[in-house]
C-alpha cells in the first residue's frame, strides 16, 4: 500500500528532509538535525507541514447540542471563534483519540483531530450526530495546515499578512491562545493560536492551491531571523519537554482522560452545577469516585545520559510497577527526561523508582509536568 502524501511532499525533498512512514504518510522527520530544528522553534520559530491532520466542520442547528452529548468537556461556554481541547471517549471512558473544537457559531463548528485517526474518528462522530439535526463534512482532502511555532512565530506571521496585503479580523497580537480569526484578501485561510511545542504558536488552515506559496514564502520571510523547517522528530521532543500527551502512547482505549492527568478537560458537574451526559460520562464519574487504575507521571534523569524509549518498565525496588510511554534526552535541559504510568498503589508511594534499560536498573527522579515551560 502506497503512502499518502501532503501538498508539500516536493517542497520537503527540495529542502534535503529524511522521509519517514508516519501513520501512513511520507512525512519529514527532520531536514538538517533534530537538535538543531527543536533550538529554532525554542529561540525564533519553526515551520511544520500538519496537513495530514484532520479538519472536520459540524453544521446543523443542533450542532453545538450533538457536540456536548460527544466529548466530556463544555461545549457550551464556547463563543464565537473560540475553541477547546477535549477527547472522543468510548462508553467506557478509553480515549478514541484527542482533539481540539473550535466555535465559528452555534450551528458551526471545526473539529482538529489526529492524522492516524482521521477515518476513524469521522465514522464516530458521523455515527452519533445521525440523531441530531446536523451534518458533518471533511475539509482535510483540500485543507493543508501550517504549523508556525516559537517566540518570533507572531512578527513572522503579521509580516506574511503583510506582504500580501491581507487583513485579519482579529488582529494577531490580540488573538487569545484558543482562538481562530479569518484571513481575507487576494488569499483567504484561517488562522488559530496553539500549538504543540510548548511555545507561542499559530497554525494556518489554507486551501491546497495556496499552501506550497505560503510555505514558501514564509521561510523566505523569516529566513533572516532564524525561521527553518521543522520535521517530526523535533516535534516529538518539544511536545515531550512541554509534556503534550501524544494518541498511541500517553492515550489510547484502554486509557481514560483521568488516568492521563486530563481531568481539567472532563467536565462531570457537581449537585449544583450538573453537566449535560456525554459518552463515556457515567464510566468517567465511577472511576473519579475511587482510586485510579494507573497514573501518568513525569521523570527526570539529571545524573545519566542514557535515554528512556516507550516500552521500557518502571520498578519500585524488585517489583515492576509502571512503564514508559515517552522519553527522549531534552534538548533544552539537557539530560534525560521521560513520561509513563505508575499502576495504583504505587503511584501514591514514596519508594524510590528506577528504570530498567537492557537489563540494568536506573534511578530517575519524579517531578511535577511540565519538563519545560516559556517564560511568559
Amino acid at each position: 500500500m502506497s503512502l499518502r502524501r501532503t501538498p508539500l511532499f516536493e517542497s520537503h525533498q527540495s529542502l534535503g528532509a529524511r522521509l519517514v512512514d508516519f501513520g501512513g504518510w511520507e512525512m519529514p522527520v527532520q531536514y538538517t538535525s533534530i537538535l538543531k530544528e527543536h533550538a529554532a522553534v525554542r529561540t525564533a520559530a519553526g515551520l511544520f507541514d500538519v496537513s495530514h491532520m484532520g479538519v472536520f466542520e459540524v453544521t446543523g442547528s443542533d450542532a453545538e447540542a450533538a457536540l456536548q452529548a460527544l466529548v466530556p468537556n463544555n461545549i457550551a461556554r464556547l463563543k464565537d471563534h473560540g475553541g477547546l481541547y477535549t477527547q472522543l471517549c468510548q462508553a467506557d471512558g478509553g480515549v478514541i483519540d484527542d482533539l481540539l473544537i473550535f466555535r465559528w457559531s452555534a450551528e458551526r463548528y471545526w473539529l482538529i483531530v489526529n492524522a492516524g485517526n482521521r477515518e476513524v474518528d469521522f465514522a464516530w462522530v458521523e455515527q452519533h450526530l445521525s440523531s441530531y439535526q446536523s451534518s458533518l463534512q471533511s475539509l482535510a482532502d483540500h485543507t493543508g495546515i501550517l504549523a508556525l511555532q516559537g517566540p518570533r512565530a507572531e512578527s513572522l506571521l503579521q509580516r506574511l499578512l503583510d506582504q500580501h496585503k491581507l487583513r485579519s479580523t482579529s488582529p494577531l497580537d490580540t488573538l487569545r491562545p484558543f482562538h481562530l480569526t479569518a484571513i481575507e484578501g487576494a488569499i483567504d485561510f484561517v488562522v488559530s493560536r496553539s500549538g504543540y511545542t510548548g511555545e507561542d504558536g499559530f497554525e494556518l488552515y489554507v486551501p491546497y492551491a495556496h499552501l506550497v506559496g505560503l510555505w514558501t514564502d514564509l521561510l523566505s520571510l523569516g529566513e533572516a531571523e532564524g525561521l527553518v523547517p521543522v520535521g517530526l522528530g523535533a516535534r516529538d521532543t518539544l511536545r515531550l519537554e512541554a509534556a503534550m500527551p501524544l494518541y498511541g502512547h500517553e492515550l489510547n482505549r484502554h486509557i481514560t482522560p483521568l488516568e492521563a492527568g486530563l481531568g481539567w478537560s472532563v467536565k462531570l458537574g457537581t449537585d449544583t452545577l450538573p453537566q449535560p451526559d456525554f459518552v463515556g460520562k457515567a464510566a468517567l464519574l465511577a472511576q473519579k469516585q475511587a482510586p485510579l487504575p494507573q497514573q501518568r507521571i513525569g521523570f527526570v534523569m539529571p545524573d545519566s545520559r542514557r535515554a528512556p524509549r516507550e516500552g521500557y518498565p518502571l520498578f519500585m525496588e524488585d517489583t515492576e510497577v509502571g512503564v514508559v510511554t515517552s522519553g527522549s534526552l531534552s534538548p533544552t535541559l539537557g539530560y534525560p527526561i521521560g513520561m509513563g504510568y505508575l499502576k495504583a498503589p504505587y503511584y501514591d508511594q514514596e519508594t524510590p523508582i528506577t528504570l530498567e534499560i537492557r537489563g540494568q536498573r536506573y534511578p530517575v527522579e519524579r517531578i511535577t509536568l511540565p519538563f519545560y515551560r516559556r517564560k511568559s
